[in-house]
């Protein structure tokens, strides 16, 4: 749970998992295209390549690679996991 807890303290992160979440299967080509129009994230592809290993690392992402491309798709589980940890049930402390 440690390293899903990690991926999302980024903010570049969170915004490639949003933009997921509305396209699913993008390519990094893709992904940048959108994080710099929608989101005014200007990193360079090889840093977001590195974002997308740690949200696959942490069970966030599903890449599968398709000829000479590789596609990205969001998986919620980890969070689920979360969820279930700590439900919201209504208590106040």
């Amino acid at each position: 749970m440690d390293d899903v807890c990690q991926a999302i303290a980024d903010a570049t992160r969170r915004a490639i998992l949003d933009e997921l979440v509305q396209r699913d299967g993008q390519t990094l080509f893709e992904l940048c295209g959108r994080l710099t129009m929608k989101h005014g994230i200007g990193s360079s592809r090889q840093a977001i390549s590195q974002h997308l290993e740690v949200l696959e690392a942490a069970g966030l992402v599903i890449a599968k690679r398709e000829g000479r491309y590789k596609f990205h798709w969001f998986n919620g589980e980890p969070l689920k996991a979360i969820t279930r940890r700590w439900p919201a049930n209504g208590r106040r402390s």
